[in-house]
């Protein structure tokens, strides 16, 4: 009897060994071979083309294309990208259906004072909670259309190569969609 007891026990053992193996292979498969790439912890996500952007009396439908620049006084690379915001705010003064708004969780003189160390000019200032906009990190740069839609965004000090990118997305897309065969456009390159 001893012997046919330990035996049950040792097939239910098995079993019970083999069906956790099995389990386990399952929820390995599933969590890591199945499963799509990550986000990468360290890049704060982009605010979503297609976001209805919602930022208190702004007048979207005023302008074809709104470029909201949120910033932060405290905010090293927004210092860092003032050569930048100085290229973008002087094309923009090309372009009277163009808007630069900064958005700035400092109060509005605080956040004038600021642009205006940096010598950087914009349409308007903003003080509004970056939460509010959908931003999670300082610099971010969001294209917004006429009906306050996103249509692009960039976070960060951005490269060269992301330079360009905004500003052909602001200006140089913008003359285009007006069909004006005697507007000449400008690809922007700052590599």
């Amino acid at each position: 009897m001893p012997g046919k007891f330990s035996k049950t026990i040792e097939v239910t053992t098995n079993i019970a060994i083999i069906t956790v193996a099995i389990l386990l292979g399952i929820v390995l498969v599933k969590n890591y071979l199945l499963a799509g790439p990550k986000p990468d912890p360290g890049v704060p996500p982009t605010v979503p083309v297609g976001t209805k952007m919602s930022l208190q009396d702004v007048n979207w439908g005023a302008k074809k294309q709104t470029l909201l620049m949120a910033l932060s006084d405290t905010c090293r690379f927004c210092t860092e990208s003032a050569d930048f915001y100085k290229k973008l705010a002087q094309e923009r003064a090309k372009h009277d259906d163009l808007r630069l708004i900064a958005v700035l969780p400092q109060d509005v003189s605080a956040g004038q004072a600021y642009l205006n160390k940096l010598g950087v000019a914009v349409d308007e200032i903003r003080q509004s909670p970056l939460d509010d906009v959908g931003v999670k990190a300082t610099p971010t740069l969001i294209l917004v259309d006429d009906k306050g839609v996103v249509t692009a965004s960039w976070v960060g000090k951005l490269p060269p190569e992301k330079e360009s990118e905004v500003m052909n997305r602001f200006f140089v897309n913008q003359t285009t969609r007006l069909h004006d065969p005697n507007r000449v456009t400008t690809a922007f390159n700052f590599d």
